[in-house]
Order: structure tokens, then C-alpha cells, then sequence
């Protein structure tokens, strides 16, 4: 899951330096947020910072891989949507 999701950061990364808008802001935040949930679980899978007790409820290892898989699932679509809302409207303009 690492790979995919660090894919997408880096072409999250690359539009919102081309295009320096609030929506590119928006997908490269929410792309952020699914690569610390990729990395959550590659630090529990490989015991790393074992005294975040990931995978364990109401630990800080929790709530880190919960706040990111949020942030990362609400931010992300919702970028990608008024990304191609505003596309959508500018195409029509020009009809």
C-alpha cells in the first residue's frame, strides 16, 4: 500500500506545484494523510515504535492511523471533485 499511495502523493505533490490551487491543496493533504496510514502499518507490521502500541485501542498509534485514514478519505475526494467541477464549468464556458 506504500507504493500506490506514495505514488499518488508524488503526483499530488507535482499538480499542486503546477497549479498552486485550493483543491490541488486539498488532494495533496488528503494524499499525505493515506501515506502515514500506509506508514502506520508498516511500523506495526515491523514492531517499529512498539510504544505507540499500534493496533491497540485508544493508544496513540490508534488514533494517528485513524485521524490519517480520515483526513486522507475526506480530503483527497473532495479535491479531486471541485478539481473537476471547476474543470467541468470552465469546459462548458468555452461551448
Amino acid at each position: 500500500m506504500l507504493l500506490p499511495t506514495s505514488m499518488l502523493l508524488a503526483g499530488s505533490a507535482s499538480l499542486f506545484f503546477k497549479r498552486r490551487a485550493v483543491p490541488c491543496l486539498l488532494q495533496l493533504l488528503g494524499a499525505s494523510g493515506l501515506v502515514v496510514v500506509a506508514l502506520t502499518h508498516v511500523c506495526e507490521a515491523l514492531h517499529l515504535l512498539a510504544w505507540m502500541n499500534w493496533g491497540m485501542e485508544k493508544s496513540p498509534g490508534h488514533y494517528i492511523d485513524l485521524a490519517s485514514a480520515i483526513v486522507g478519505l475526506t480530503l483527497f475526494p473532495i479535491g479531486y471533485l471541485i478539481s473537476a467541477i471547476a474543470k467541468h464549468s470552465v469546459d462548458q464556458r468555452k461551448i
